[in-house]
């Protein structure tokens, strides 16, 4: 029998730190014996990056588009569409086609599609589905969507064009989900959206965010239950960081020790799938000490990882590959194709 994240993972949540260290080195063994010793640290240019041991050299590398510009209906309290405002607007198929063309010109690698969502919690990525259909299958350029919930058509396109990753957050806690995302019965929606998509064949890589609940843990491990049961092509854990004018501005986030823990749980639980520390967490001294959590609890990836992060990974045997491109590409990496 596998390990149970209700109870055991709800146990290490609150056990004593010596044995949650104790379990985070278990953590760590069964990563190498599974997946070797490559750490995949990847850093998409939708943001600049730049440690000792590496700098993106081209924005075009792997971009970020919104197809609704900065427009969010939804407006979750933790966000309020401030992360739609890094990205570069494309809000009609010609428009994305056109971004594409630039970043196919300019040598990059491909595309993050995102936007917005409408007030039943979708991104409309419906009305550019030939637009990704042609970027992923003519013009040869990787394609990951961050979806929002799906829809049967929505599942369907996605599957038709064989886009290289789905990225949706699943939340745990219907409570959590009504007040903080404003969608009602949001966990089982985002459940069946994570089915809809993998019955259609689509590579799904859920996010979880801890602390969303104002920076108070509340229904992480249900949604790591319910990802690990949709049997995902890679899971991303991303952290709550307070972003000014929205109503968690001055929120405390959980602590780096807190992000370990649910990484040990989400790495024991799904031994044989990627799990990644994602780019949405807080900067400063918080960044530094989740990054050595994360490479301590047997992660397969960071995105923008810091320079202490890489530091830890060489001294516990593990061989940093850096990678400007979305981390949701991480099972390519892990498991690249045969040829």
């Amino acid at each position: 029998m596998g390990f149970r994240i209700m109870t055991e993972g709800l146990a290490l949540m609150s056990a004593p730190r010596h044995e949650f260290e104790s379990v985070m080195a278990t953590g760590l063994s069964l990563r190498l014996r599974r997946f070797g010793t490559g750490l995949l640290c990847y850093s998409p240019t939708g943001y600049p990056y730049s440690i000792r041991d590496h700098s993106q050299v081209d924005p075009y590398a792997f971009v970020s588009a919104s197809v609704t510009g900065t427009s969010c209906s939804l407006m979750c309290d933790h966000c309020r569409g401030r992360y739609l405002t890094g990205m570069r607007p494309a809000t009609t198929p010609d428009a994305l086609l056109k971004l594409a063309e630039e970043v196919q010109s300019r040598g990059g690698q491909g595309l993050l599609v995102s936007g917005g969502s409408d007030s039943a919690g979708q991104v409309p990525l419906k009305r550019v589905g030939h637009a990704l259909s042609k970027i992923r299958n003519e013009m040869g350029l990787k394609v990951v969507v961050h979806t929002g919930i799906v829809d049967v058509e929505t599942a369907d396109m996605l599957s038709d064009a064989q886009v290289d990753a789905a990225m949706l957050d699943v939340i745990g806690d219907e409570r959590v989900a009504r007040e903080v995302y404003h969608l009602h019965d949001g966990p089982a929606r985002m459940a069946e959206s994570l089915k809809l998509l993998s019955e259609r064949g689509v590579p799904t890589v859920p996010h979880v965010l801890v602390g969303l609940d104002y920076g108070r843990l509340s229904g992480e491990l249900a949604a790591l239950q319910t990802v690990a049961d949709c049997r995902p092509s890679a899971v991303v854990v991303i952290v709550l960081s307070p972003i000014r004018k929205t109503p968690m501005a001055n929120v405390t986030p959980p602590s780096p020790e807190a992000v370990g823990r649910v990484l040990t749980v989400a790495r024991l639980a799904m031994q044989d799938v990627p799990i990644l520390l994602g780019c949405a967490r807080p900067l400063g001294e918080h960044k530094i000490q989740s990054d050595e959590y994360a490479v301590r609890s047997g992660v397969n990836g960071i995105a923008y990882v810091s320079q202490r992060g890489v530091d830890v990974a060489r001294e516990l045997g593990l061989v940093p590959q850096f990678m400007d491109v979305c981390c949701s590409l991480a099972p390519l990496h892990v498991y690249p194709p045969k040829i």
